[in-house]
């Protein structure tokens, strides 16, 4: 017993006290600036006190109710977000099953045999039957981690989760910004088809005035064709817009992942209820909290872990199996005094030569530092997606301004000229150039609004969104 004890405190010494062979993991330098770009397209401050995005959880910055009881059905029910939990649950079970190589598996077995043993083998010369009863418990070709081999895969494994997780995260908030997104753009092209229904009826009621006008000589021909083609143009528009907003619904509808109460669909921009606003913080804020760029690390780390398995494979590697057990002729005296056996078979293995070795131990150097180059260009193309919707958001405000005032100018324009062609001052086609121009001038207004709001949601998703 006091054998067995010390030989179980020996292996467990030896267990604890194996080296790792994996290079030293420090983090690479971020090869993007420390602040964000500035110019004439980057009005507003890009850092200084206040609300970072990652301080506001998605229900605060989306206050719409309705929105955020769109984003509820999407997050319940998207089947893209569903796979991404899986897929977890998967790297999960993989990480258990890499790190119980660390511990022995023990079996217990039994056996019986029964043979007939001719006389020329038997002892005493004679023909006879033998049956053997055999019990043992064991363990059978345990890995003595002396080099780190199995630890630097389980490790490896942990990082390939924790990757996991952290892509979950990130298809998360890229589904509640595109929910958000798809929800603003079909409430944006309703508003686009309550406009051209309107316009529908402000020109058809035109178009029967100088009918009736026509009919008495007060209205010439082509007046009549001119209002007739703006009526053409309003029912166009309608059509078009019907379609699109059916085509939104249906990505809204996919995205949700079943079908969005009608209750819960906006009528229009305008009555979406703005989203929070905040400051982007520092480029080192948003590589902290970007999930896309923890991901990549996490992947680097992982292949920093395989380089150390592949190395301690150059090593020797040390196996262990072991039994106790009983063995009897007859079931009866199977447990019996002077029945008991054991066995105790170390193995070590030296590699001497194998190719494939040193060329997996290749393969991990080459994959570190392609994890490398990934884990960079997360880090760059991050920098670019947020300096661009910096760049977007300094001048929609800029934009706004301008074309609201375009709208009331294109509104005066479009009253005065219909009052100069009323009293016969003027001919109807500086009524329809001012028409057209108010009409154009209130859909750029419509896109300007959903650029701005889209804007918000761009900067939400590309700062690493809120929990």
């Amino acid at each position: 017993m006091n054998r067995t004890i010390f030989l179980l405190l020996a292996v467990i010494v030896t267990l604890l006290g194996g080296c790792s062979l994996a290079p030293t993991y420090t983090r690479p330098e971020a090869p993007v600036p420390a602040e964000w770009p500035g110019g004439p397209a980057y009005s507003q401050p890009a850092a200084g006190p206040g609300t970072t995005v990652t301080d506001i959880p998605w229900r605060d910055f989306f206050v719409d109710e309705r929105l955020q009881q769109v984003i509820d059905l999407a997050l319940a029910n998207n089947r893209d977000l569903r796979v991404a939990a899986l897929n977890i649950e998967r790297t999960r079970a993989l990480y258990r099953i890499q790190r119980a190589e660390l511990f022995p598996v023990i079996d217990a077995q039994g056996t019986f045999s029964k043979e007939r043993v001719p006389g020329i083998l038997s002892q005493s010369g004679q023909p006879a039957t033998v049956e053997l009863y055999n019990v043992n418990l064991g363990i059978s070709s345990w890995e003595l981690d002396l080099f780190g081999r199995i630890r630097n895969l389980k490790d490896a494994a942990l990082e390939q989760y924790l990757a996991t997780e952290q892509a979950r995260v990130s298809a998360q908030i890229s589904l509640v910004a595109e929910v958000a997104n798809t929800y603003l753009t079909l409430a944006a092209d309703r508003e686009n088809l309550k406009l051209a229904q309107s316009t529908l009826e402000t020109q058809q009621a035109t178009y029967e005035m100088i009918r009736r006008r026509a009919e008495v000589g007060a209205s010439s021909d082509l007046d009549l064709r001119q209002a007739q083609t703006r009526v053409d143009a309003a029912r166009v528009d309608i059509a078009r817009y019907t379609g699109q907003v059916a085509l939104d619904e249906n990505a809204l509808t996919l995205l949700v992942g079943s079908p969005v109460p009608s209750g819960l669909l906006p009528v229009e921009l305008g009555e979406v209820a703005a989203l929070k606003d905040f400051t982007p913080g520092l480029p080192s804020e948003v590589l902290q909290h970007r999930p896309d760029i923890h991901q990549a690390e996490s992947q680097l780390r992982a292949a920093h872990a395989n380089i150390g398995a592949a190395r301690a494979a150059l090593f020797p590697r040390i196996t262990l199996t072991t039994s106790i057990g009983t063995t009897s002729d007859q079931l009866s005296g199977l447990f019996t005094s002077g029945s008991g056996t054991w066995a105790f078979v170390p193995q070590i293995v030296v590699p001497i030569f194998d190719a494939r070795t040193w060329a997996a131990y290749d393969v991990t150097k080459v994959d570190r530092a392609i994890s490398l180059a990934q884990y960079e260009k997360a880090i760059q193309a991050a920098f670019r997606e947020v300096a661009d919707a910096l760049a977007q958001r300094g001048t929609l405000g800029d934009q706004m301004e301008a074309q609201q005032s375009l709208v009331d100018a294109s509104a005066d324009g479009y009253r005065l000229s219909d009052a100069r062609y009323t009293r016969g001052i003027d001919s109807y086609l500086r009524v329809l150039d001012a028409q057209r121009s108010l009409y154009g001038a209130q859909q750029g207004l419509i896109a300007i609004r959903l650029a701005r709001l889209t804007n918000l949601v761009t900067l939400y998703k590309v700062l690493g969104g809120g929990a």
